[in-house]
């Protein structure tokens, strides 16, 4: 009993220790914003907490300047959203086919779908880039929703979690005489909440931060999304720190109001899905 309590107790200082380094850059981000941008010029991004400069100065160019931020902001949620919505709908379809169906190929094509989970996408960026070009969608969003909606790992979880769902109930439904779409809609999906939100966690953070692939076929600024908005503040001819820090400052909270949303689900969703292999 005695072992256990010190396991017990080193593991919440490891814990507590960890917990203080993940929250530190965004403590430097944090006081950053409310200094001005020489200051961050002239020491860097750091943890001095200087009341001498602070200022909030940088908000109120924020919500008064003349930028193009909010349009930015605007376009990742909308963006974020969209991708998240069709990449949960369509990876739960596809794992539910796997996990509900039996049909010859059936471990080939699961095989293949691990697979493409072990490709860097920074292989499939040019034949990507090719044939998003030769199909005439540079330049839109639906050339950055569409190659993710089949999203290989989303897949992979959804089919791990319905792997430990009781078949019976799909059977009860057949009995009754739902339909299969009927089954999976009323059945399966309301099972499904832990999961979706894991996913839609994870994904969200995937493709609110998505700044490579966006940045190849996107070339209006007015489509621009909030990363590459922010990287356009830095330019050969002048940086505009004062908001870029407080704007990375503001791209923080929608991720963090996520997680608060889907915090109740998320933990059940992630060791559920875990529990059968």
């Amino acid at each position: 009993m005695k072992k256990e309590n010190v396991i017990r107790t080193m593991l919440f200082i490891f814990f507590i220790i960890l917990s203080f380094l993940i929250l530190l850059p965004f403590y430097a981000v944090a006081i950053a914003a409310f200094k001005p941008g020489e200051d961050l010029i002239r020491y860097g991004l750091n943890l001095r907490f200087d009341l001498s400069v602070m200022t909030f100065d940088n908000f109120n160019y924020l919500f008064t300047g003349s930028h193009a931020y909010f349009s930015w902001f605007y376009n990742s949620i909308v963006l974020t959203v969209v991708q998240v919505a069709l990449t949960l709908i369509v990876s739960a379809t596809v794992a539910y086919g796997f996990a509900a169906y039996e049909f010859r190929g059936k471990n080939l094509l699961f095989i293949c779908v691990l697979l493409i989970m072990m490709v860097p996408f920074e292989i499939l960026l040019l034949p990507l880039y090719t044939l998003t070009f030769n199909l005439g969608l540079m330049n839109s969003y639906s050339a950055i929703i569409l190659p993710g909606i089949a999203n290989a790992a989303t897949i992979f979880f959804f089919r791990q979690y319905l792997r430990g769902v009781p078949k019976e109930i799909i059977l009860a439904g057949r009995v009754d005489g739902a339909s299969e779409y009927g089954i999976y809609a009323r059945l399966i999906l309301p099972i499904m909440k832990p999961s979706f939100a894991a996913m839609a966690i994870l994904n969200g953070m995937n493709s609110w931060n998505n700044f490579l692939w966006p940045f190849m076929v996107l070339s209006s600024d007015k489509k621009y999304t909030l990363p590459i908005g922010l990287k356009t503040l830095l330019t050969p001819y002048g940086n505009n720190y004062d908001l870029l820090i407080v704007g990375s400052f503001f791209s923080i909270l929608p991720i963090f109001i996520l997680f608060l949303v889907f915090q109740k689900y998320f933990i059940d969703g992630m060791t559920a899905g875990a529990v059968k292999g």
